[in-house]
């Protein structure tokens, strides 16, 4: 059966996908879907893609699923791959799981909302930046990395342990979004940054490449910061 993911470089969730798939050899066939105009909006894609109007989304042949924690899930368990990324044992399973339902209030919403308000929302709107939406987005952001650093990263070099999973995806798309806002949270504190630096090696040259597009724009964005 085909495989075909719909994504775009810009979304973190489609980022992690693509980055388990390229690590474990799966062969996956990208179809980009062009979110500044609005495509996943669209009849066509609403139709026959996905209802929800949201990238990723996974089609292996007949079969569609949406939202990335579940793509992951089901991809470790439908092609060959490591324990590590989505341990069978279940307290190690759990661990893994339980950042995967944290992330989603967390990681993924302080990350966007601080991309969305001070980058995203002023470039396509043509507005200032809410200024008091950004300091929430900011504070929140921050509380976030100090419970990464003083919960998540306590006991092992990655998010379950001392070995990479599904979660480190997860977790390592979502910290890159901010800095294409100006916040680089690798220089938050010396932990943080170990772990970005320690899950990019792991993942190279598969990490570089399919961040190519979001480190250019950070590039430009923290020169400016």
């Amino acid at each position: 059966m085909s495989l075909k993911l719909f994504t775009h470089p810009l979304s973190q969730p489609c980022r992690a996908v693509l980055l388990y798939c390229r690590m474990n050899s799966i062969p996956i066939q990208e179809v980009f879907v062009d979110l500044g105009k609005g495509e996943h909006k669209g009849e066509d894609f609403t139709k026959k893609v996905n209802p929800l109007q949201k990238v990723p989304v996974l089609h292996h042949g007949d079969f569609i699923l949406p939202e990335s924690v579940a793509i992951l899930r089901y991809l470790s368990r439908s092609f060959p791959s490591a324990d590590h990324w989505y341990p069978k044992e279940s307290r190690a399973q759990a661990r893994v799981d339980s950042y995967m339902a944290w992330q989603h209030l967390s990681t993924r919403n302080f990350g966007v909302m601080y991309f969305q308000t001070l980058s995203l929302i002023p470039k396509m709107t043509g507005k200032p930046v809410d200024e008091k939406r950004a300091k929430e987005a900011k504070v929140g952001l921050e509380n976030c990395l100090n419970d990464i650093t003083n919960y998540w990263l306590a006991k092992g070099r990655f998010i379950a342990g001392d070995e990479i999973s599904i979660a480190d995806l997860l977790a390592a798309a979502e910290l890159e979004q901010p800095g294409m806002a100006g916040f680089d949270v690798k220089k938050y504190n010396g932990r943080i940054g170990e772990y970005m630096a320690t899950v990019r090696e792991k993942l190279l040259p598969h990490y570089d490449e399919i961040h190519s597009m979001c480190h250019k724009i950070q590039q430009k964005a923290l020169a400016k910061a």
